[in-house]
């Protein structure tokens, strides 16, 4: 085997990167002495397929002769919110320990190669903990918050731990003693962070090496605490099976497209020498088609020429023979199982908390940046500031019929902004444009104004409801937003035109108005004239009794007289 030459481990160690910093400072290192860094893992969920992305650019590293330390951040794990309970976090850095060195088992990578480090065995030492404290005397609140924003839990009253843990692991690079520092591109304000504030400290900028952040299944960034996005290590292959059936993978899109960047990302780069890309069809769709160059597997894709479900199938297979060996390795191990049960123990059933509006978190937003998509002609892709350090958000909305485009631009509106990120044709969007509408006499739809002099990120609360916490994330299987949406407006204002009009021709039509308010009342119980006034007062706006009682009396004399009891 010949040796390598500077530009062979620079190209081994950049080739499918997202982005990386200090580009001259590592060709540099590079032309005098093999690289030194760090991929560093905070110990929270279960590492799923994704972690394949960052293992199989370790390989990369190693093949490029780089001295490479993973660091298991047991300290970062219990800081970030406390997404490790501090009870659980040695069981769970064992748990990373042995599924990360299992991953790499399967790919190949000789474990003799990397050094392991705990971030409780040197981030609690003098020289570490006095550089935390010289590090705080530098950094603001702001930055603290926003280098974090794309990586630490996002909460609307952060902890103080949160604000630390970009310090801590810029602080990392210096004291492991290495050149460079491997993430997730969504690492990349910590990154600046660090190279902003280290010389600081008097110690050097380090380079940065970022890998692309994968879409989950379902369309958005592949996350641990999101079961529906991810396939989890130790998943069998029905349930494998089952996950990518169910994978979002629209024809032509390349773009947002999980199932094809992990196979750009992981199974192509992992390819020995002269292996293909294997796609099985029958003669009637094609035939079998093999690949040795992903690009010829995406223009093909993007011509929709390969069927969304042919490439399922084919990357099903190429996962199974990546998580078959670590499958056997915890099924053959009793300790291993019994350490995955303890580190991730099941979640104890928990009281159902009560349905309130205090759950729903309601921002004002101001659109910035608005256009068609280019998928849906109903449909508006909104760039919306609602106050956030890591900038506004994309949020899709299906206006395009109701209000014109230069009504959008620069127009507040209110935003409901902890539902699940949704993908709506294949762009995602985080929270949903809250909106007024009437059916009658044709269906009209239009945003909802917030308070005069309101700014981006101010909160909305519903009246009797402005204590409490909202969720951090609505679970949508509990249909929160669905029980909570008045929805019952729409009854109401379809009731009083229905008044204006004379649209009721029967009694029957009226007691189903009133049964669908109301919840079915038992048949043999009579609604009372306090019972409409009440449903008139609270929801059609009645609040002069006398005339109330006056309009109600001659609608019930006119509808059904002789059937309601006048007990109010």
């Amino acid at each position: 085997m010949m040796a390598l030459t500077w530009i062979d481990k620079y190209k081994l160690i950049t080739r499918n990167l997202a982005e990386w910093l200090g580009d001259e400072k590592l060709k540099s290192i590079l032309k005098k002495r093999d690289l030194k860094l760090y991929w560093g893992t905070a110990t929270t969920g279960k590492p799923h397929i994704g972690y394949f992305v960052p293992m199989s650019k370790i390989a990369d590293f190693l093949r490029a002769q780089t001295e490479v330390i993973i660091l298991f951040a047991d300290l970062h794990a219990y800081l970030d919110n406390m997404k490790a309970p501090w009870e659980l976090l040695e069981l769970r850095t064992q748990y990373y320990e042995a599924i990360i060195k299992s991953i790499l088992k399967s790919i190949d990578v000789p474990l003799d190669k990397l050094k392991f480090v705990k971030g409780t065995d040197f981030q609690l030492s003098k020289e570490y903990t006095l550089d935390v404290y010289r590090l705080s005397s530098l950094v603001t609140e702001h930055d603290a918050k926003k280098a974090g924003a794309e990586v630490v839990k996002q909460v609307s009253n952060p902890l103080l731990s949160g604000l630390l843990y970009p310090g801590l692991q810029a602080l990392d690079e210096y004291h492991l003693k290495v050149d460079a520092q491997f993430g997730g591109v969504d690492q990349r304000k910590i990154f600046t962070f660090s190279e902003k504030y280290l010389p600081m400290l008097g110690y050097e900028k380090h380079i940065h090496l970022m890998n692309p952040m994968i879409p989950g299944l379902a369309g958005a960034k592949m996350s641990s605490s999101e079961e529906d996005s991810k396939i989890d290590l130790l998943d069998n292959p029905m349930t494998v099976k089952k996950k990518l059936k169910k994978a979002f993978c629209e024809p032509g899109n390349i773009t947002d497209n999980g199932i094809l960047a992990f196979s750009k990302h992981v199974i192509f780069p992992l390819f020995k020498d002269g292996e293909t890309f294997n796609i099985s069809r029958t003669a009637e769709f094609g035939g079998d088609i093999s690949f040795s160059e992903y690009e010829n597997l995406e223009t093909a894709f993007a011509n929709q020429e390969i069927h969304p479900g042919d490439l399922k199938n084919a990357v099903e297979m190429y996962i199974n023979r990546l998580l078959d060996p670590i499958r056997k390795e915890f099924e053959a191990d009793s300790k291993l199982k019994s350490l995955a049960n303890k580190a991730y123990p099941q979640k104890q059933k928990t009281v159902e908390v009560e349905i309130t509006p205090t759950r729903l978190d309601i921002r004002v937003g101001k659109i910035v940046e608005v256009k068609r998509h280019p998928n849906a002609d109903s449909l508006y892709v909104e760039k919306i500031d609602l106050g956030e350090p890591n900038g506004p958000r994309t949020i899709v909305s299906g206006l395009v019929n109701f209000v014109p485009l230069n009504e959008m631009e620069n127009r507040m509106v209110v935003v409901l902004a902890n539902l699940k990120p949704a993908n709506l044709k294949g762009i995602s969007s985080y929270g949903m444009v809250l909106c007024a509408s009437v059916e009658e006499p044709t269906r009209q739809v239009e945003p909802l104004r917030p308070p005069t002099n309101s700014i981006p990120g101010d909160k909305i609360v519903i009246e009797g409801y402005e204590d409490g916490v909202a969720d951090d994330l609505l679970n949508p299987k509990k249909k929160v937003w669905e029980k909570l949406q008045p929805s019952d407006y729409h009854l109401f204002a379809s009731m009083e035109y229905a008044l204006a009009q004379q649209r009721f021709t029967s009694y029957e039509d009226v007691q189903k108005c009133l049964d669908d308010w109301f919840g079915s009342k038992e048949q043999d119980l009579l609604y009372t004239t306090g019972d409409i006034i009440m449903f008139c007062a609270d929801n059609i706006g009645i609040h002069d009794t006398g005339c109330g009682v006056k309009r109600i009396d001659s609608w019930i004399n006119t509808y059904m007289p002789n059937t309601y009891s006048k007990n109010y």
